[in-house]
């Protein structure tokens, strides 16, 4: 028997999503000064929860507010307030819709003007080509920095459903902290932590279970995972396959399949090798793939604007279907394609030479409808790829400078 896109689902953990629909997770950078949710977030997230999806999943929510992807990131740590984040999820929550937050490390994917921490496990700088100064070189993590971040997830994990939050979904992709864990290209370790493939997915598994301990059972807990680097040499789909085995008996709700990182953007549809990715779906393959060969519950993200091409999602086996940039142009697409299901939602592609300078530009163009419904102000379908990204460079730097005056004792 089918699956409809809009027929409701029930997670291992007990919770129903009313359909296989899901805001995945965007760079926001809408946090206000103290790295806590505002005006702007309760908007961005009411009209994603009025715009008909069956599960929010945040942006990036940081375990420590010295180690962000960027400035305006929301960060929740042991003594953050939380009634900021309360409200956030009491909105979200509206329509009969879940949330989920999603919690990060970037390890080395810190800009350099930043300051603050760059860890990964081992001392392998980004190479960004002509690029590469805009990172710091990273430090390779002791065994107490290690554990120092399996214990801030689980804090923030905790802290997240104190708040109202549905559940978390742990960050393994996109070749953040975990991620560099998981891969040869970035993990040269030879201790427990590294080397082989059990030992480079040791930091997920200490930190999945570590989650599931403190915050129980019926508290809904998925992970975001790479199906592939797209980088020669990296992590690739029989690994991703194999690391989602490893989780099978660890009560984890679903897995989320992207893939790429900042050296090779594939989330952006763009690969750092000869793979050719499809212009809708682009993980859809590895999914599926992976989708029939696990127990737990499978969701790709990556380029979905079309009912069609969602529903073929869910014709492959996989149980949930990603969307996030399209949802930044259009929050009420879910609600538009019950009526309309042949409406097709809008996601940016720029093209650059540069796939760095493209990969920002597409960040921009998101970013800035994301602004603009945090302002209650409509979307703006026809913006100028340039004249967003020189808007959000203007505006990082602003943001920046505040947050370097804020930890002005504490970053570098």
């Amino acid at each position: 028997m089918s699956v409809n896109i809009f027929d409701s689902y029930t997670l291992p953990s007990g919770g129903v999503l009313k359909n296989r629909l899901v805001k995945a997770a965007m760079e926001e950078n809408l946090a206000n000064g103290e790295q806590l949710p505002d005006s702007a977030l309760f908007k961005l997230y009411e009209a994603w929860a009025k715009g008909g999806v069956g599960l929010i999943i945040t942006g990036n929510v940081m375990i420590d507010h010295l180690a962000m992807t960027g400035p305006g990131g929301v960060a929740l740590e042991v003594n953050s307030d939380l009634d900021a984040f309360k409200k956030l999820a009491e909105l979200a929550k509206q329509n009969n819709t879940k949330i989920w937050m999603q919690l990060n490390h970037p390890g080395r994917q810190v800009f350099k003007k930043m300051g603050g921490k760059v860890l990964s496990p081992s001392d392998v700088a980004l190479n960004m080509g002509k690029h590469s100064g805009l990172f710091a070189k990273p430090k390779a993590m002791t065994h107490s920095e290690i554990k120092d971040v399996i214990e801030r997830f689980t804090i923030s994990a905790t802290r997240a459903k104190e708040a109202g939050f549905d559940g978390v979904e742990i960050h393994a992709a996109h070749g953040y902290l975990i991620a560099q864990f998981l891969s040869p290209l970035t993990n040269k370790r030879d201790d427990e932590w590294g080397g082989s493939l059990d030992n480079r997915a040791r930091l997920l598994l200490e930190v999945v279970k570590s989650v599931r301990s403190q915050c129980g059972e019926d508290f809904a807990l998925a992970v975001k995972l790479n199906s592939a680097d797209f980088q020669r040499g990296g992590f690739d789909v029989d690994d991703a396959l194999a690391v989602v085995k490893m989780l099978e008996p660890l009560h984890v709700d679903m897995v989320e399949l992207s893939g790429g990182s900042y050296e090779a953007p594939a989330m952006q549809g763009r690969s750092g090798n000869a793979r050719t990715l499809a212009r809708e779906a682009y993980f859809l393959e590895f999914a599926a793939k992976i989708a029939n060969e696990t127990k737990i519950p499978i969701m790709t993200t990556g380029g979905i604007k079309r009912l069609p091409v969602a529903q073929q999602v869910l014709d492959s086996g996989v149980a949930l279907v990603g969307m996030a940039s399209a949802l930044a142009f259009n929050p009420e697409l879910p609600n538009h394609w019950q009526r309309v299901p042949g409406l097709v939602g809008m996601i940016p592609q720029v093209s650059w030479k540069d796939k760095t300078l493209s990969g920002l530009a597409n960040m921009a163009l998101v970013k800035r409808q994301l602004r603009r419904l945090g302002d209650g102000k409509p979307v703006k379908l026809d913006a100028s790829p340039i004249y967003s990204l020189i808007v959000d460079q203007l505006r990082s730097a602003k943001l920046t400078k505040r947050y370097r005056k804020r930890y002005a004792d504490e970053v570098t």
